[in-house]
């Protein structure tokens, strides 16, 4: 298991490591304080993807287009 931190991990990374987790605790092959770790480590990723998700559907959220549909910048994203 890499030992990256989550924070450091594009959505790619940390999908793939999340993926990894997953397989590692449905085979069942770990022993139980390894599987708390996975689990945690997995929580991390899960959260790590959903803000990374989130942070590319407000970017294209904020995408403007001009009058044919064509993007011509973007506008600030209000926030919560």
């Amino acid at each position: 298991m890499a030992e990256t931190p989550v924070t450091e991990l594009s959505f790619e990374q940390a999908m793939a490591e999340l993926e990894d987790v997953v397989g590692r605790l449905e085979r069942g092959d770990v022993a139980l304080d390894e599987s708390i770790k996975l689990y945690e480590r997995g929580a991390a990723l899960k959260k790590r993807c959903e803000t990374k998700l989130k942070e590319a559907e407000e970017k294209v959220a904020a995408i403007t287009l001009d009058a044919e549909g064509n993007p011509t910048g973007t506008a600030p994203v209000e926030g919560p």
